[in-house]
């Protein structure tokens, strides 16, 4: 786990889909903004705290927030929130437009594409007016459906619940679930019989993400976390015993790994992986011998990551060993020494894999080049091998669940950014594809009125950072379109130029939608994402505020016109960019912003840090102390003038705690030159994610499109 979401994308990686753009358009004079004098902001007392790292004091006048028992911190977070809804009452009309548009795109009442696994056809449906999917099943396509779970009926009387695992037993009779009521990503286990659709005794709290059973359909595996929320246990539970006598059958001591369980695709073992940032172990439990030992892949060595996948009597190993940029070894799963791996597909230049999915008979090798992702598939038996391949100049595919081992045929999910998502069935042998489903887009959408353009931008140090651009076309590059440009680049996430109905009502009133794919990703192989962290971690801010220069040159926008957006990781890119290049965007967004940087690293105690000195640094170093210090968003606020900002949290947040965009919101106000507009909105009843139901989720986005369609001068724009 990271400072990134696992199961829900966040606000920001909702806005981050992307935006196209309309004929070229004139900024108005003025505002949208009411005239009346607006209220003042929201001021923090000051309770000064001074602590010394390498010599240095550093005074925290705002340390206090952290301290949520504190009614003083509930009480200035809602005079936060009371101060934004009065900034932005003028836009309520637009909001309530926006959220018309973008849920009026959406079939309300649909159903997902069906996965075959274990004799049943498995899929979610949604209906209008409920907030959440309704898991299914059925024997045959046409046959009785069988409600499994409606998290409708479970999330009543609830503001927030989300899943952390949904795993059917191997015989099909049994559902195991986790469940988040509060955003924190505190899990809870229970079971269900599907038989009898009735709750079984067995429950266990506070548990973390993962779920897996063995093939007696009577022991389940689970993990649980530290103080600091890592997942450092797995545990394995007999069905009908007290939680009290589960075993736990693997420990993780040191801070810098996190533990996963999981089942393979064979279903013949299950999995337990301890990983750091820059190290990996897995070992491997007899899915038909649960109470048996853990057996060991291969020992951890410094620098060597490798994940695990099995089929056809091999365990297929994607790793880095003597391979920057990732190859396939495997070895016999009856091996006397299970580390003995050898080549299957040794590392080529410019080829970066990222995974293998291995069926009976197939393997399909997920790998990038040239930034874009290519399916390489192989049939076992004779090594025969082909790529499939995709049209469009950008995209982004993922492989589908594909629960079945023996199967001729996958699944992928195809879009771009002017494609609906597609779910696509491939016929291995054939060579042939036909698509199953394509997301439906109500009122009429025409993709041909949409443009996609894929740029290199040259940055400081002369590397060539690729762009991916989306407007209402035609577009004439005079400098008066408005632009969002949107960036990640941490922990080797990649961001694909994908398809997002909500962001046609940006697209469709003008604006342009850019995609910095910045280092810190992986969409140019290990080097990119290498590049962009620990004390190459500037590098990530550096092309952001390039790529933006460089659009601004191009003439697909101005410094006037342009709004930066980001979350989480991203949103330490925005801070750092506020106080860098602060006039360079028009205004900025930044989603639940990781941007006290030094004052997080150096506590353990808070969730993620340790496993992150991997990351960004350990403060308590004074080489990587003095390099964050170079660039934490909080420790170098100044006096100067600062785009309009919009800044976005949850108080339950495990992943980027709501104390940091509060005490970086007031260090802003009390320090900034300006008379932008600077707003925090805290949601006080969710997590990193935002809303967990998809009516709340879409007016989150709702109130971000209107901050900046207004910044932009766009509030009044007509769709045409």
């Amino acid at each position: 786990m990271s400072r990134r979401s696992s199961i829900a994308p966040d606000v920001a990686t909702l806005l981050a889909c992307a935006v196209l753009g309309l004929a070229p358009i004139r900024m108005p004079a003025q505002s949208t903004a009411s005239s009346a004098s607006p209220p003042a902001p929201p001021v923090a007392e000051k309770r000064p705290r001074t602590d010394t790292l390498h010599g240095e004091a550093r005074r925290d006048d705002y340390a206090w927030f952290r301290n949520r028992e504190d009614p003083a911190v509930i009480a200035h977070l809602e005079r936060e929130n009371a101060y934004t809804e009065s900034m932005q009452r003028h836009l309520a009309p637009l909001r309530e437009t926006l959220y018309s548009e973008m849920l009026g795109r959406i079939k309300e009442t649909d159903l997902s594409v069906p996965e075959r696994e274990g004799g049943w056809w498995y899929y979610t449906r949604t209906e209008q007016g409920k907030a959440y999917p309704i898991f299914c099943r059925k024997r045959t396509l046409d046959g009785a459906e069988q409600v499994i779970f409606d998290q409708n009926e479970a999330a009543k009387g609830k503001k927030f619940f989300s899943l952390g695992g949904f795993e059917v037993s191997p015989d099909g009779t049994l559902l195991a679930l986790l469940t988040d009521t509060t955003g924190y990503e505190d899990f809870t286990l229970r079971v269900r019989d599907l038989r009898t659709l009735t709750w079984l005794p067995d429950r266990k709290e506070k548990l973390g993400f993962g779920l897996a059973w063995a093939s007696d359909n009577r022991t389940l595996f689970y993990s649980t976390t530290d103080s600091a929320k890592r997942n450092d246990r797995v545990w394995r539970h007999r069905l009908g015993t007290s939680v009290r006598q589960d075993v736990a059958i693997f420990h993780e001591p040191d801070v810098l790994f996190n533990v996963r369980v999981t089942r393979t695709r064979s279903g013949r073992f299950v999995l337990i992986g301890a990983s750091s940032f820059t190290q990996s172990e897995w070992r491997v439990v007899d899915a038909a011998k649960p109470s048996g030992a853990p057996r060991l892949i291969a020992k951890r060595r410094p620098n060597v990551e490798y994940d695990v996948d099995h089929g056809g009597g091999h365990f297929w190993i994607v790793t880095n060993d003597g391979a920057p940029d990732f190859k396939v070894a495997r070895v016999a799963d009856d091996a006397a020494d299970l580390s003995r791996w050898t080549d299957w597909l040794p590392a080529r230049e410019g080829v970066f894999v990222e995974g293998i999915d291995v069926f009976r008979d197939w393997a399909v090798v997920s790998e990038r080049r040239e930034g874009l992702r290519r399916l390489r598939v192989t049939q076992l038996a004779s090594g025969t091998t082909h790529d499939v391949a995709f049209p469009e100049a950008a995209y982004g595919v993922f492989m589908a669940g594909n629960p079945e081992f023996d199967t001729p045929t996958i699944r992928f999910s195809y879009s771009s950014l002017v494609t609906p998502s597609q779910v696509t069935e491939y016929d291995l042998a054939a060579r042939t594809r036909r698509v199953l489903k394509e997301q439906e887009v109500l009122g009429g959408y025409d993709r041909t009125k949409y443009a996609v353009e894929r740029r290199m931008a040259k940055a400081r140090d002369g590397t060539m950072v690729p762009v991916s651009i989306v407007y209402r076309a035609p577009l004439e590059r005079d400098g008066q379109r408005p632009l969002l440009l949107y960036a990640y680049g941490s922990y080797g996430a990649t961001t694909e130029p994908t398809f997002s109905s909500g962001r046609l009502s940006l697209l469709d009133r003008g604006m342009v939608y850019a995609i910095a794919h910045v280092r810190g990703g992986q969409e140019m192989g290990r080097r990119w994402y290498d590049d962009g962290k620990m004390l190459r971690k500037r590098n990530t801010f550096w092309d952001f505020e390039d790529v933006g220069s460089f659009l601004v040159a191009e003439r697909y926008t101005s410094a006037d016109r342009m709004v930066a957006n980001g979350g989480s990781a991203g949103g330490l890119l925005m801070g750092v960019v506020a106080n860098e290049t602060p006039t360079l965007f028009k205004a900025i967004v930044a989603a639940v912003p990781f941007v006290d940087v030094i004052n997080t690293m150096a506590d353990a105690s808070i969730p993620l840090t340790a496993q992150e000195w991997e990351q960004w640094g350990n403060p308590a170093k004074a080489e990587e102390y003095a390099y964050m210090r170079q660039y934490s968003p909080y420790d170098n606020v100044r006096a100067q003038g600062y785009p309009a900002l919009l800044v976005t949290s949850g108080i339950n947040d495990s992943r980027v705690a709501y104390w940091e965009p509060t005490k970086w919101v007031a260090r802003l106000r009390e320090r900034k030159t300006d008379g932008n507009p600077l707003l925090l909105r805290m949601n006080m009843g969710a997590g990193h994610g935002g809303s967990s139901g998809r009516y709340e989720r879409l007016k989150e986005v709702a109130f971000d499109y209107a901050f900046i369609l207004d910044q932009v001068g766009l509030a009044s724009r007509v769709v045409p």
